[in-house]
């Protein structure tokens, strides 16, 4: 859960264990032309078409499709219910890799079930219509959190496939704390899975629920995305204080909630990493919060000078936040505001950054360089 936030902040920047303070960027001048492309209720998440349509999912469980050229707005029906509240509702979508041959999406949502409620991911296939609209025909739930829980935090469900069809998904540990250490659970965690739900090869771990996990330790990972180098980095909340940005490593363990960069919200400590040296420590933190809601790892030509950098969409920062990347390393950079809580990024085909404003009236923004 995130409260109320500073309005000045501070980086920390963290390699192996140590942890070394820094002065944090100054909040500079827009670098971006903006073009507003429609607004949406509550959206959450973006995954782009072959032919440059976007869908977009909207938390109280709505797929929209959406011409960029026109600006039109169409419904995709066929999404199942979704348990909306809090943090919970409908969440992430991506296409299989092979959608041109198989027309399959992945979707992800909070659901209803005995004990209160838990992430979802199902695929299904994607039919559109001549209206600008379309279905979702055979939903199959291929994922599960393996518990239901009362509380409406920390879902995550983030979804994600590498270059293998893997199907990756970042599991948030549902504000129950010690389940981020059992592997007898799937909460708090990063699943790596093949693209019908069943567990991947070469998982590190083994049991019912253990052997869909490739790391352990984390909170409420809201962000992940892969490097040129097939590396992949994870963003996430902390407490009070502790945001962090990580390098996730087969079979690693990132602490939560043994350690962490920042404080329980009744003020009691948290041992910091470096207390620790058995956990992986994250590779840039922040205290004050910046509240990341998505990461991509940038790759593309447009804005030239950040590619290999981390773009992190800020609820608390209300813009963007950059990350140099070198090596095993990372720094913040600028931190770009946009004037409103910013629920999502992501990179568009041609390089430019398409954003997501949270909450109500939520627009979507193209932004290419000024």
């Amino acid at each position: 859960m995130r409260f109320g936030l500073s309005t000045a902040y501070a980086l920390a920047l963290v390699t192996g264990a140590s942890a070394a303070p820094s002065t944090v960027t100054a909040r500079q001048n827009s670098p971006f032309n903006t073009a507003a492309i429609t607004d949406f209720a509550e959206p959450w998440a973006l995954a782009f078409l072959p032919d440059n349509r976007i869908l977009v999912t909207e938390k109280r469980g709505q797929l929209r499709l959406v011409d960029p050229n026109t600006k039109a707005k169409g419904t995709i029906t066929g999404v199942p219910s979704v348990r909306y509240g809090g943090q919970g509702g409908f969440g992430d979508v991506a296409l299989h890799p092979r959608f041109s041959e198989n027309n399959l999406i992945y979707i992800s949502y909070a659901e209803a079930g005995t004990g209160g409620s838990g992430a979802a991911v199902a695929r299904a296939r994607l039919v559109l219509n001549t209206s600008g609209g379309g279905a979702l025909q055979n939903v199959e739930v291929i994922w599960r959190q393996s518990q239901k829980v009362n509380g409406d935090g920390h879902f995550a469900h983030r979804i994600l496939f590498d270059s293998n069809s893997t199907l990756w998904i970042s599991s948030g540990e549902r504000q129950q704390f010690d389940p981020a250490q059992s592997m007898t659970s799937n909460l708090g965690k990063i699943i790596r899975l093949n693209d019908d739900g069943t567990v991947a090869a070469g998982n590190p771990f083994t049991g019912t629920v253990g052997s869909q996990v490739w790391a352990l330790g984390v909170r409420n990972p809201l962000g992940i995305d892969f490097d040129e180098q097939g590396r992949l980095w994870e963003v996430e909340m902390g407490p009070m204080g502790g945001d962090e940005l990580n390098l996730i490593e087969k079979g690693g363990n990132y602490g939560w909630p043994i350690v962490s960069q920042g404080n329980h919200y009744d003020g009691r400590p948290i041992p910091n990493h470096n207390t620790r040296p058995e956990f992986i420590a994250p590779k840039a933190f922040w205290n004050p919060v910046i509240s990341p809601s998505s990461v991509i790892i940038y790759k593309g030509d447009l804005f030239r000078n950040w590619r290999g950098n981390a773009i992190i969409s800020a609820l608390g920062a209300q813009g963007l936040v950059r990350v140099e990347i070198t090596g095993n390393t990372a720094r913040e950079a600028q931190r770009i505001s946009l004037g409103r809580r910013i629920r999502c990024v992501r990179q568009g085909s041609d390089g430019a950054l398409w954003v997501l404003e949270d909450g109500a009236g939520g627009r979507l923004l193209k932004l290419t360089p000024r």
